[in-house]
């Protein structure tokens, strides 16, 4: 795709978002630049608004709302593209995953796609009826990629107890996916905590979500039966950090959760 092409607008609402802003600039006779004055930013920022890399968020659409006389039109749109499921989410995710510095997350009930063996992954999708489960298997293990790589990300993340218990693919499949966990936490880049039962109530249990910074800044996906949902602004990322953070003040230590991995094998033998 060229750098200045928008997305199908057909696609998602984001990406009639994008291709409208190109639209509307073009329909006026201004460059990026122009556009990146009046939005305070840099033309290869607009760029990446036009092209659906970024989202335009409240602040960006109201300016652009008052400076173009629309009628409040990027406003009603970013609004409607925020509360719905955006269809391209996983593509843009992944794309986000691919290049991140650093990752945080918390699952509630399964183990990370980034921290699973092949065939906790492969009962995942059988039991999701998956028609191409090898395929799908291997695209999940590749993403897997960024972790061993000469300058991989930073990984944090918080694990509940529950997705510990929870038998996927029978005993074998879970023992050999528990040593995986343990394997991986010693990693100098990944941090493995585990948010035992007895914690009671707590943040998490509102749901599973993750934070990727990129060179751009910090996005965070929610996860949703069906699809999910990706954060871009900034407000609402900082809620979920502080959400992060605080679903952290309840977990274990790093050894304290090796040694309640230890114990849930050793149930499982």
């Amino acid at each position: 795709m060229n750098i200045n092409e928008p997305p199908d607008p057909r696609s998602s609402m984001w990406a009639w978002i994008a291709y409208s802003l190109r639209f509307h600039r073009m329909q006026r006779g201004l460059t990026g630049d122009a556009v990146g004055k009046l939005l305070n930013c840099a033309r290869s920022s607009v760029s990446r608004l036009e092209n659906g890399e970024a989202k335009l968020d409240e602040k960006q659409a109201a300016v652009l709302d008052e400076a173009w006389n629309t009628g409040g039109l990027f406003s009603i749109m970013v609004w409607y593209a925020r509360q719905g499921h955006d269809p391209m989410w996983f593509k843009s995710f992944t794309e986000f995953e691919a290049r991140s510095s650093l990752m945080k997350q918390y699952s509630g009930q399964l183990i990370p796609a980034l921290l699973q063996t092949p065939a906790y992954a492969s009962a995942l999708l059988l039991a999701g009826r998956e028609t191409e489960i090898d395929k799908a298997v291997n695209a999940r293990i590749a993403r897997q990629a960024i972790l061993d790589q000469d300058n991989p990300p930073e990984l944090w993340v918080l694990l509940a107890e529950t997705a510990l218990q929870v038998r996927v693919g029978g005993k074998d499949v879970m023992r050999e996916q528990l040593a995986h966990l343990l394997k991986l936490s010693a990693l100098p880049h990944i941090t493995l905590r585990i948010v035992p039962n007895t914690a009671g109530a707590n943040p998490g249990l509102d749901g599973s979500f993750k934070i990727i910074k990129v060179r751009e800044g910090e996005i965070a996906f929610v996860e949703a039966p069906n699809g999910g949902r990706l954060v871009a602004e900034v407000a609402e990322v900082e809620s979920f950090k502080l959400r992060f953070d605080r679903i952290g003040a309840v977990a274990l230590p790093v050894d304290s959760s090796q040694t309640l991995i230890k114990k849930h094998m050793e149930a499982l033998s």
